[in-house]
């Protein structure tokens, strides 16, 4: 009860101390622009890595508000710092600015025609997930702060990130080395927000929740090394398929039966394998590789037990031997809004999108890099609609698909709530 009476105490306190500060038209005065940066970015997208046009458009733009703009954190990152010059909290705002390997369908006047490499190939390149939104709605709240600077107490550093759909193969990026980088250092951030676009959820609105709101990302190899045989004469062989068989079979109970499924989903999921070249041979080894993903660390961590433990245990019953990497190649670690900072917030959403519009949401399996940022300091990760009000939620496209849209006019939501949990977070604290 007191921390509710303490939260409820802060965000009057922000409110009040912000009613000079009418951030819905400022948001209306910069909406034309953060138009017009979305529709650049989105007709000239990059990949992971090769953020160069994107980043030098962005650090141009930063540099132009006076602020002081660091380039080239983690490969391409941009990072920008607003000083208040007076004492208070540090307070990150983070956008993504990679595009993906997808060819853009449909005839918008903005539409991407862009060619990249990746993994050796040339590929057609387009925002398919939304970072021209972000970045346009970041850029939008760095115009308001900069230009009400005199109003806050402390400093908003914006954050642009590469690669958050993943560094090529054989590089780092994102998040995980920006942290490394100490983008969070110097000055030390407090707390950080962020968003992302839905093309599933209608403009004007906001889904939010406490903890674990997208999954840990873990992946793993299993390598069963069996005997090879004829197929005809399966008596002579350690038959790795029909060990691999019973693998994926028995690592689905993992989930099934030994976690507490009501107070969290996980997923075990297979997702390639591969053995053998002709219907006549057993092969003498098979190889799989698959995803795990959490909300919460208990799970997570049962699930880092149980798979060597069954693995090991089938391929001994068979004869044969395993051999498990976990994680692969990367992890993402559980983005993890922090509960008490989530509860201070839950005014802001609400007063910002209209109490109707702020949606409390269940947790999704997908992951976000933003992550990284939130083992490190408390942070805030929400979802603003950008699904015309005309289209039906079954008729709107998905993200990471050719026919991904979302509508400009959901960006002023973001642009607002950026500027808002600024503006009352440094009145909180």
């Amino acid at each position: 009860m007191y921390r509710k009476l303490i939260s409820l105490a802060m965000a009057s306190f922000a409110t009040f101390a912000f009613a000079q500060v009418d951030v819905d038209a400022l948001a209306t005065e910069v909406e034309a622009d953060v138009i017009e940066w979305r529709h650049h970015f989105h007709e000239f997208p990059e990949l992971s890595n090769r953020e160069f046009n994107t980043a030098k458009y962005v650090a141009n733009y930063l540099t132009s508000l006076g602020l002081e703009v660091e380039t080239g954190v983690a490969s391409t990152g941009v990072v920008a710092i607003l000083d208040s010059g007076k004492p208070g909290p540090v307070v990150a705002l983070r956008a993504d600015m990679d595009g993906l390997p997808v060819k853009e369908q449909g005839d918008l006047s903005y539409r991407s025609t862009q060619m990249g490499e990746y993994n050796g190939q040339e590929v057609p390149v387009m925002h398919a997930c939304g970072h021209d939104t972000h970045m346009a709605m970041l850029m939008g709240a760095a115009k308001i702060l900069t230009s009400i600077k005199g109003e806050f107490k402390g400093k908003v550093k914006f954050i642009f990130q590469p690669a958050e759909e993943g560094a090529p193969a054989g590089e780092t990026g994102g998040a995980e080395v920006m942290v490394k980088q100490g983008v969070l250092k110097n000055p030390d951030v407090d707390v950080i927000f962020g968003l992302h676009i839905s093309s599933n959820t209608d403009v004007g609105t906001v889904r939010y929740n406490s903890g674990g709101t997208m999954a840990a990302v873990d992946p793993f190899k299993i390598v069963i090394h069996g005997k090879q045989a004829h197929g005809a004469y399966p008596w002579k062989s350690v038959d790795p398929v029909v060990t691999a068989a019973q693998m994926i079979m028995s690592i689905q109970t993992i989930v099934s039966r030994e976690l507490k499924l009501i107070d969290d989903a996980a997923v075990v999921s297979i997702g390639s394998i591969h053995g053998g070249n002709r219907s006549n041979i057993i092969p003498n080894e098979v190889e799989m590789v698959g995803t795990i993903r959490t909300l919460n660390k208990a799970a997570r961590e049962h699930i880092y037990e149980s798979l060597p433990r069954k693995v090991n245990a089938i391929a001994e019953s068979m004869g044969a031997k395993a051999e498990l990497t976990l994680p692969l190649d990367y992890y993402y670690p559980i983005t993890y809004n922090d509960p008490a900072l989530t509860q201070a917030m839950v005014p802001t959403i609400q007063r910002t999108a209209g109490a109707e519009n702020a949606i409390v949401s269940k947790p999704v399996t997908g992951a976000e890099d933003f992550s990284f940022f939130q083992e490190k300091v408390p942070g805030l990760y929400v979802w603003v609609g950008g699904k015309p009000l005309d289209v039906s939620e079954q008729d709107s496209p998905a993200h990471h698909t050719p026919e991904f849209y979302v509508d400009d006019s959901g960006m002023k939501l973001g642009v607002k709530l950026l500027t808002n949990f600024t503006l009352d977070y440094m009145a909180q604290h």
